[in-house]
């Protein structure tokens, strides 16, 4: 996860939108170049959306499924179910790279791309571009919820299973270290959803309103419809690293992990000045 959302920042971030706005005659905008960049930024996007639903799933096996955990949760499994995600994202976002043509051509090389008219015109092209949004976001969206709901449902039947039998052993209802972490679970749980539906929304939204209103056409910088689509794309993009950050920062190996990363240089620069 930590890796395909660093990839959606290198690919979308670093080597697109920074280019564009203090290197707009650099390499990076020849149109078979432009058009390869496009379609990586999509495939990493799906690949970092999709390890987000595998990882949900992964926890609802590890908290609910104690039978099927011990066969699936290995790091075998792991490692195939992460190399099939990667390899699927990046194979269904091939078409974008055949979207786009060429803005200008100087001296037989083509510039920049924007996409083609038969994007809009073509029932293929159509069909394609409601499975992508289909794809990402809205099947992991779904996914998401059901997983997290499966998983908060049976977190809360644990424990009100466990309160009723604290409550016959100590003659009260008294909080534990137990029933403390699976509170944490749900916030956790709930945090993930809720980041994701609403970063997505405007992208979902964005997209939406394009197909059954069919306003193609932007007028400069300051249209409110460059600055709505725009915004999606920044949400978009954000959601790829709230994610990850928000599975990972919590969990308290993570942070012991992070502690001695932070330690080590340190302490060799202490052994260092006392020679």
């Amino acid at each position: 996860m930590a890796v395909t959302d660093l990839l959606v920042i290198t690919t979308a971030v670093i080597l697109n939108r920074i280019p564009a706005i203090y290197f707009p005659g650099s390499f990076m905008f020849i149109t078979p170049v432009c058009s390869f960049s496009i379609a990586l930024i999509y495939a990493c996007r799906d690949s970092s959306v999709w390890l987000t639903v595998t990882f949900t799933f992964d926890r609802l096996v590890a908290i609910c499924c104690l039978k099927l955990k011990t066969k699936y949760c290995t790091e075998k499994t792991a490692a195939v179910v992460i190399g099939m995600v990667c390899v699927l994202a990046f194979s269904i976002n091939i078409p974008w790279y055949f979207m786009h043509e060429p803005v200008y051509v100087i001296d037989n090389t083509p510039w920049f791309c924007r996409q083609k008219n038969i994007r809009y015109t073509s029932p293929l092209w159509t069909a394609f571009d409601w499975f992508d949004r289909i794809v990402t976001p809205c099947l992991p969206f779904f996914l998401i919820v059901l997983f997290n709901a499966v998983t908060v449902s049976h977190i809360l039947k644990a424990s009100r299973a466990r309160k009723r039998l604290c409550a016959q052993r100590n003659g009260e209802n008294k909080s534990d270290q137990e029933m403390e972490s699976r509170r944490k679970s749900i916030i956790l749980l709930f945090a993930i959803s809720g980041t994701f539906i609403i970063l997505w929304m405007t992208y979902v939204v964005e997209f939406l309103w394009h197909r059954f209103a069919k306003s193609y056409i932007i007028h400069g910088f300051d249209d409110p419809k460059f600055i709505f689509i725009e915004s999606g794309n920044m949400l978009q993009l954000l959601s790829c690293c709230t994610n990850s950050f928000i599975y990972a920062v919590t969990q308290r190996k993570f942070r012991e992990q992070l502690n001695i990363m932070v330690k080590c240089p340190l302490s060799l620069i202490a052994k260092l000045c006392k020679k």
